[in-house]
């Protein structure tokens, strides 16, 4: 049912001001605004679309304002007022629009982005612990063994000493030895990067 033919079925009411019976009033009503249908939609269709640059949009619109002036008809004058209640309603709507339209694009382009970095993120741990890992595998072998111990395994200094047979002394002199090699190695790394997985 198109809008025009929605709203006429409705049950016509009093143009304000007038005094005219009932049942003329509702005829008249009815055909003022049928009139201003015909009169107004596409100037008011070509300038919502001025603003919104969307054919579906601009109409829905317009259907809109019209709508708005026949709920609102007890209340506004149609002789006389409804130009520009249509006009305003309309300018008002099409704004609206426009302000919905980038608050939307802008969250859509933030989730773009956030997906985005959150990727490169994802990749650049990947990369920096690939390297840490190499940078782990080429040190000498005792140093090798003290720093897995430590760092991987959370053992302390004594019980590492006790596992491998070795004074508290040694153990602390390898694990000086093996972050020292590792920060020379990894030393184009952020550093919070070798704070996080060396201390």
């Amino acid at each position: 049912m198109c809008l025009m033919n929605m709203i006429l079925t409705l049950q016509g009411e009093p143009i304000c001001g007038t005094a005219i019976k009932p049942k003329r009033e509702s005829i008249i009503v009815e055909d003022f605004y049928k009139q201003c249908f015909q009169d107004y939609f596409e100037k008011l269709y070509d300038y919502a679309f001025s603003i919104v640059k969307d054919n579906a949009e601009a109409k829905d619109i317009v259907q809109y304002a019209f709508i708005k002036l026949w709920e609102k008809r007890k209340e506004v004058n149609l002789l006389s007022s409804a130009r520009p209640y249509l006009y305003t309603s309309v300018h008002r709507l099409s704004l609206n629009t426009v302000r919905n339209r980038k608050t939307r694009e802008g969250h859509h382009q933030y989730l773009i982005n956030r997906e985005t970095t959150d990727s490169l993120h994802i990749s650049e741990q990947k990369e920096v612990k690939e390297r840490i890992l190499l940078a782990i595998d080429r040190l000498p072998a005792r140093c090798k063994e003290v720093f897995c111990k430590s760092r991987l395994e959370g053992k302390k200094y004594a019980e590492i000493a006790d596992e491998m047979d070795i004074s508290v002394k040694t153990v602390e002199g390898q694990m000086g030895k093996a972050l020292k090699i590792l920060r020379l190695q990894l030393a184009d790394l952020a550093m919070g990067w070798i704070m996080y997985l060396f201390i």
